[in-house]
């Protein structure tokens, strides 16, 4: 994120790296707006002895950036995604 207080602008660059395996075999890379939610589940036994999935873990990329985004815009600032800052 770069501010241009000239220009009353935040440039902001989107970059990604995505691991999908522990060995990081399958590691990927990507630029751009992509809003992304990240999950980790564990199996419990409920109350009447079924098993059910619950969430242990989220994170959603927009609960970082749109209150950054939020703040710059209400400021009457522009927010501009570019390929490099």
């Amino acid at each position: 994120m770069r501010l241009d207080a000239d220009r009353h602008e935040v440039r902001v660059l989107h970059e990604r790296w995505e691991n999908r395996s522990a060995s990081n075999a399958n590691a990927q890379y990507g630029r751009g707006s992509a809003p992304a939610v990240f999950r980790r589940w564990k199996t419990e036994q409920g109350s009447h002895g079924e098993r059910r999935r619950v969430e242990t873990y989220r994170l959603d990329t927009r609960e970082m950036t749109d209150p950054l985004k939020n703040a710059v815009l209400a400021a009457e600032w522009t927010w501009r995604g570019v390929l490099r800052l």
